[in-house]
């Protein structure tokens, strides 16, 4: 096997020069202040304890740089991820328990074991049929709900656990009277900080500043009121090696959570990197990207680390930073593990509030307005996969939200695989001597020959078009009375032994009727497989033709002359002769 295949940070590393190392550690400075505050505010959203954010922005990072295949991706902690982690691992331990992290660790390795499987096994064009609209809705609903959970700490009020969408939102409206005007205060000076700094200083870090700005609110409030809660102290340390759950009853638990999660980090890593591609004009490989994520969530689950995926907001600002190589995902990772060696004492003085109008902010980013108004302007197939997934997030479990969204995106994709286009083709007599094929659609007064059809499927042939691709044949053969079909085949990629198997039975049909099913211009693969499955033997090998002119040739020599004489429509060459 190629090094480069196992190893493929052989690849990149070719491309570093001065001026590429340059470009990657200013990038990598910018990246670690960014995810500073972010880190905390994702490990709060997922029930843990704010150091368990930062770890994750640290080890993911670095392995899926490896081992991924973007030059730009950031890995790290994400808010789709860490929401969904919460709701997955809370069902079975308190939020920020001993018990809760090891599960967290367990779900992170289990959900990395899949995304390396599936890479391994050349699964990454699975991606290709999952509409990215899963994710849009995903994080919707996600947004939403991490905004219903932060609510409590907006305004001071304690809610009860366990609750649901709405009775969350209930209780909030009938206790809002119990609202904390210091609680209060502190979230939105906070929100309304960063919003001002984003708006008239963008290069600034303006999620950093705010929380200073918060916490010295806090500390000048702290004299009136004992009610302020601070987000505490980060240890100063680099992330501990740590021990998942592998007991047979946990891995069995959240085996169906692990698998959501598994699939969201990939759908997110490989669109996210595919969307910097275009821009960076580079060919991601998924299923290295697959392998990259896993291995990433399996290295970090040892080092304290939860499920961690590629994050647009840091691979945006990583590309728009200038970076060349993935040495900036690198770099911002070791540039945080100094800031934290150096500065977490810091984080004691942060308050919970500001916190809270941090993640309010972080969550609306994640509705992604722009592509829902097009989603649901544009397209009903998609929109329906965009709202199922948005409230099955908000009314049932999260899993079975990425699940459901997965299958009707699957869903929606075969359904219209299965109704492929069935072009007729008509000769244009228009040019003079030349004569040219063309869709009847574009020129309805064509005429058509009364004893030849002739086809385009411009789709693959496969178990699910058959039953379409059939019923057209048998209307041919039964209403419009042509026994003789040809179908080219330019435009057909694949043919399953399904397909094979309705051409043969159309073939015999057509010629115990006394005429034939006849194919043109097949791709050279597909009519090898013909000939490997013996069904071109079956068929008649000389119902095969490699180009259309050929084809017509052939098929005019069995055509019922006695109809020919008395044709008028005289479409092809063979007629005037």
């Amino acid at each position: 096997m190629n090094l480069a295949a196992l190893l493929p940070f052989l690849r990149w590393f070719q491309l570093i020069n001065q001026k590429s190392l340059k470009a990657d550690i200013m990038a990598g400075m910018t990246g670690a202040v960014i995810v500073l505050p972010q880190g905390i505010a994702f490990a709060t959203i997922a029930g843990l304890p704010p150091e368990y954010g930062l770890y994750t922005a640290m080890v993911t990072p670095i392995v899926a740089a490896l081992f991924g295949s973007s030059l730009h991706l950031i890995s790290g902690p994400t808010t789709a991820i860490s929401i969904i982690i919460f709701t997955s691992v809370s069902n079975h331990a308190e939020p920020g328990s001993p018990e809760f992290i090891s599960l967290v660790l367990t779900i992170t390795l289990m959900a990395g074991v899949y995304q390396t499987i599936l890479g391994l096994a050349r699964m990454g064009t699975l991606t290709n049929f999952i509409s990215h609209t899963v994710v849009i809705g995903f994080t919707a609903g996600a947004a939403i709900l991490i905004v219903t959970s932060q609510m409590e700490n907006i305004l001071g009020i304690v809610m009860p656990k366990g609750e649901s969408f709405i009775d969350s939102w209930l209780y909030l409206w009938s206790d809002v009277g119990s609202t904390n005007p210091y609680i209060f205060s502190i979230a939105i000076a906070t929100l309304v900080v960063a919003l001002a700094i984003k708006r008239f200083i963008p290069k600034a870090p303006h999620l950093l500043i705010a929380l200073i700005i918060g916490s010295l609110l806090a500390l000048s409030l702290s004299g009136i009121t004992d009610a302020i809660q601070l987000v505490g102290e980060v240890p100063a340390t680099l992330p501990p090696i740590s021990m998942p759950d592998l007991s047979l009853t946990s891995i069995k638990m959240l085996a169906p959570e692990a698998l959501a999660v598994a699939l969201l980090g990939l759908i997110e890593a490989v669109s996210i990197s595919r969307t910097i591609a275009t821009k960076s004009h580079q060919r991601i490989n998924a299923n290295q990207e697959f392998i990259g994520q896993g291995l990433s969530n399996i290295a970090g689950s040892f080092f304290s680390s939860y499920a961690g995926s590629g994050s647009f907001t840091r691979s945006g600002i990583n590309y728009s930073a200038g970076a060349k190589t993935p040495l900036s995902a690198i770099f911002a990772a070791l540039f945080l593990m100094l800031i934290i060696l150096l500065a977490a004492p810091l984080t004691a003085y942060i308050p919970v509030a500001g916190m809270a109008g941090i993640i309010l902010i972080v969550a609306y980013k994640l509705i992604d307005f722009h592509h829902i108004k097009q989603i649901i302007k544009y397209s009903k197939s998609e929109s329906a996969i965009l709202l199922t997934t948005f409230f099955a997030t908000l009314f049932l479990e999260l899993e079975f939200a990425i699940y459901l969204g997965v299958l009707l995106s699957l869903i929606i994709f075969l359904a219209r695989t299965s109704t492929p286009e069935i072009i007729t083709l008509a000769m244009d007599n228009s040019e003079g001597d030349r004569k040219t094929l063309i869709n009847v659609r574009k020129k309805p007064l064509l005429v058509e020959c009364p004893q030849l059809k002739i086809i385009r499927i411009d789709m693959s042939i496969y178990f699910g078009s058959i039953n379409h691709i059939q019923n057209r044949i048998h209307q041919i053969v039964d209403k419009e009375h042509v026994h003789h079909i040809l179908i080219v085949g330019s435009s057909i990629n694949f043919i399953d032994l399904s397909g094979k198997e309705m051409l043969l039975i159309e073939a015999r049909r057509l010629e115990a009727l006394g005429g034939g099913l006849y194919f043109s211009e097949l791709k050279s693969y597909i009519y090898k497989t013909f000939i490997k499955s013996r069904f071109s033997y079956k068929i008649g090998t000389v119902h095969f033709f490699d180009k259309k002119r050929d084809a017509i040739t052939g098929i005019y020599k069995k055509l019922d002359k006695d109809i020919c004489a008395e044709c008028k429509a005289r479409v092809f060459n063979e007629c005037e002769r």
